[in-house]
Protein backbone atom coordinates (compact mmCIF):
# COMPACT_ATOMS: atom_id res chain seq x y z
CA UNK A 1 0.00 0.00 0.00
CA UNK A 2 2.98 2.42 1.05
CA UNK A 3 4.86 1.79 -2.43
CA UNK A 4 1.03 2.79 -3.81
CA UNK A 5 1.10 5.62 -2.36
CA UNK A 6 4.37 6.66 -3.07
CA UNK A 7 3.75 5.66 -6.72
CA UNK A 8 0.83 7.82 -6.88
CA UNK A 9 2.42 11.17 -6.10
CA UNK A 10 5.38 10.70 -8.43
CA UNK A 11 3.07 10.03 -10.77
CA UNK A 12 1.38 13.10 -9.82
CA UNK A 13 4.04 15.11 -9.77
CA UNK A 14 5.35 14.23 -13.06
CA UNK A 15 1.87 14.81 -14.80
CA UNK A 16 1.73 18.50 -13.23
CA UNK A 17 5.71 19.19 -14.54
CA UNK A 18 4.66 17.83 -17.70
CA UNK A 19 2.12 20.26 -18.18
CA UNK A 20 3.98 23.89 -20.24
CA UNK A 21 2.70 26.56 -18.49
CA UNK A 22 0.21 28.65 -21.01
CA UNK A 23 0.93 32.22 -21.40
CA UNK A 24 -1.58 34.65 -21.54
CA UNK A 25 -2.18 37.21 -23.76
CA UNK A 26 -2.07 40.66 -22.28
CA UNK A 27 -5.26 42.87 -23.01
CA UNK A 28 -4.48 46.76 -23.29
CA UNK A 29 -7.30 50.01 -23.17
CA UNK A 30 -7.34 52.64 -25.49
CA UNK A 31 -5.93 55.03 -22.80
CA UNK A 32 -3.35 52.52 -21.47
CA UNK A 33 -2.00 52.34 -24.49
CA UNK A 34 -1.49 56.25 -25.32
CA UNK A 35 0.27 56.21 -21.83
CA UNK A 36 2.52 53.48 -23.04
CA UNK A 37 3.05 54.65 -26.32
CA UNK A 38 4.97 57.11 -25.12
CA UNK A 39 7.55 55.25 -23.06
CA UNK A 40 7.66 52.45 -25.36
CA UNK A 41 6.27 53.21 -28.81
CA UNK A 42 5.29 50.24 -30.38
CA UNK A 43 2.58 48.85 -33.08
CA UNK A 44 -0.95 48.08 -32.11
CA UNK A 45 -3.39 45.50 -33.09
CA UNK A 46 -7.15 46.62 -32.49
CA UNK A 47 -9.03 43.59 -32.98
CA UNK A 48 -12.40 44.79 -33.80
CA UNK A 49 -15.50 42.06 -32.81
CA UNK A 50 -18.90 42.19 -31.51
CA UNK A 51 -20.20 39.24 -28.96
CA UNK A 52 -22.73 37.97 -31.77
CA UNK A 53 -19.80 37.10 -34.02
CA UNK A 54 -19.16 33.56 -34.61
CA UNK A 55 -16.01 34.11 -36.68
CA UNK A 56 -14.51 36.91 -33.86
CA UNK A 57 -15.24 33.99 -30.92
CA UNK A 58 -13.20 31.50 -33.14
CA UNK A 59 -10.07 33.84 -33.88
CA UNK A 60 -10.81 34.61 -29.87
CA UNK A 61 -10.42 30.37 -28.99
CA UNK A 62 -8.10 29.33 -31.63
CA UNK A 63 -5.90 31.98 -33.09
CA UNK A 64 -5.23 34.44 -29.71
CA UNK A 65 -4.75 31.54 -27.61
CA UNK A 66 -1.87 30.28 -29.95
CA UNK A 67 1.34 30.27 -28.07
CA UNK A 68 3.30 31.97 -30.80
CA UNK A 69 0.98 34.46 -31.75
CA UNK A 70 0.85 35.60 -27.76
CA UNK A 71 4.67 35.45 -27.50
CA UNK A 72 4.82 37.75 -30.86
CA UNK A 73 1.56 40.21 -29.69
CA UNK A 74 3.16 40.40 -26.30
CA UNK A 75 6.96 41.33 -26.86
CA UNK A 76 6.37 43.75 -29.58
CA UNK A 77 2.40 44.91 -29.74
CA UNK A 78 0.07 46.39 -27.94
CA UNK A 79 -2.96 44.71 -28.00
CA UNK A 80 -6.54 45.74 -27.47
CA UNK A 81 -10.43 43.69 -27.91
CA UNK A 82 -12.61 46.52 -29.70
CA UNK A 83 -16.50 45.65 -29.66
CA UNK A 84 -17.88 47.19 -32.28
CA UNK A 85 -21.06 47.92 -30.51
CA UNK A 86 -19.58 48.97 -28.00
CA UNK A 87 -21.71 51.78 -25.49
CA UNK A 88 -18.96 53.25 -23.52
CA UNK A 89 -17.15 56.37 -24.60
CA UNK A 90 -13.58 56.04 -25.68
CA UNK A 91 -10.95 59.01 -25.35
CA UNK A 92 -8.19 57.94 -27.65
CA UNK A 93 -5.59 60.62 -29.68
CA UNK A 94 -7.05 63.43 -27.86
CA UNK A 95 -10.33 62.69 -29.26
CA UNK A 96 -13.54 61.54 -27.78
CA UNK A 97 -15.58 58.26 -29.63
CA UNK A 98 -18.99 57.45 -29.04
CA UNK A 99 -21.33 55.22 -29.66
CA UNK A 100 -23.61 55.97 -32.52
CA UNK A 101 -26.85 53.86 -32.66
CA UNK A 102 -28.69 52.90 -35.63
CA UNK A 103 -31.99 51.54 -34.29
CA UNK A 104 -33.47 50.92 -31.06
CA UNK A 105 -31.01 47.97 -30.14
CA UNK A 106 -28.61 48.49 -32.37
CA UNK A 107 -25.29 50.45 -33.31
CA UNK A 108 -21.87 51.34 -34.21
CA UNK A 109 -18.76 52.72 -31.93
CA UNK A 110 -17.41 56.03 -33.79
CA UNK A 111 -13.64 54.46 -32.78
CA UNK A 112 -15.00 50.87 -34.25
CA UNK A 113 -16.03 52.58 -37.51
CA UNK A 114 -12.73 55.11 -37.49
CA UNK A 115 -10.44 51.59 -37.00
CA UNK A 116 -12.47 48.58 -39.40
CA UNK A 117 -14.30 51.05 -41.90
CA UNK A 118 -12.49 48.98 -45.30
CA UNK A 119 -14.47 49.83 -48.74
CA UNK A 120 -17.12 52.03 -46.90
CA UNK A 121 -18.34 49.65 -44.84
CA UNK A 122 -17.63 47.78 -41.07
CA UNK A 123 -17.72 44.12 -40.81
CA UNK A 124 -16.53 41.53 -38.11
CA UNK A 125 -14.23 40.56 -37.14
CA UNK A 126 -11.81 43.39 -38.68
CA UNK A 127 -7.65 43.38 -37.47
CA UNK A 128 -6.36 46.77 -37.68
CA UNK A 129 -3.19 47.42 -37.05
CA UNK A 130 -1.49 50.54 -36.32
CA UNK A 131 1.84 51.38 -36.89
CA UNK A 132 4.48 53.54 -33.97
CA UNK A 133 3.19 56.34 -35.27
CA UNK A 134 -0.48 55.56 -34.78
CA UNK A 135 -1.62 55.37 -38.11
CA UNK A 136 -3.53 52.55 -39.83
CA UNK A 137 -0.83 50.33 -41.62
CA UNK A 138 -2.89 47.71 -42.40
CA UNK A 139 -6.88 46.20 -42.57
CA UNK A 140 -8.10 42.71 -42.36
CA UNK A 141 -11.20 41.52 -42.38
CA UNK A 142 -12.41 37.87 -41.54
CA UNK A 143 -10.88 34.99 -40.13
CA UNK A 144 -7.47 35.19 -39.45
CA UNK A 145 -5.87 31.60 -38.35
CA UNK A 146 -3.13 31.27 -35.87
CA UNK A 147 -0.49 30.81 -39.09
CA UNK A 148 -1.08 33.33 -41.11
CA UNK A 149 -1.94 36.00 -37.70
CA UNK A 150 1.58 35.11 -36.65
CA UNK A 151 2.66 35.56 -40.75
CA UNK A 152 1.04 39.19 -40.76
CA UNK A 153 2.44 40.62 -37.50
CA UNK A 154 6.02 39.41 -38.52
CA UNK A 155 5.50 41.84 -41.50
CA UNK A 156 4.11 44.26 -39.81
CA UNK A 157 7.06 44.14 -37.47
CA UNK A 158 9.26 44.43 -40.39
CA UNK A 159 7.51 47.19 -41.76
CA UNK A 160 8.40 49.40 -39.00
CA UNK A 161 11.99 48.92 -39.26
Amino acid sequence: MKKLLILAVFLGKLALFSQSEKSELRVFTFEEVERLHQQEPKPILVFLYTDWCKICFGMKQNTFKNEEVIRVLNDDFYFIKLNGEEKKDISFLGKKFVFKPSGSKTGTHELAKELGFIDNKISYPTTTILNSKMEIGLQLNNYINSKNMYLVLKKALLQEN
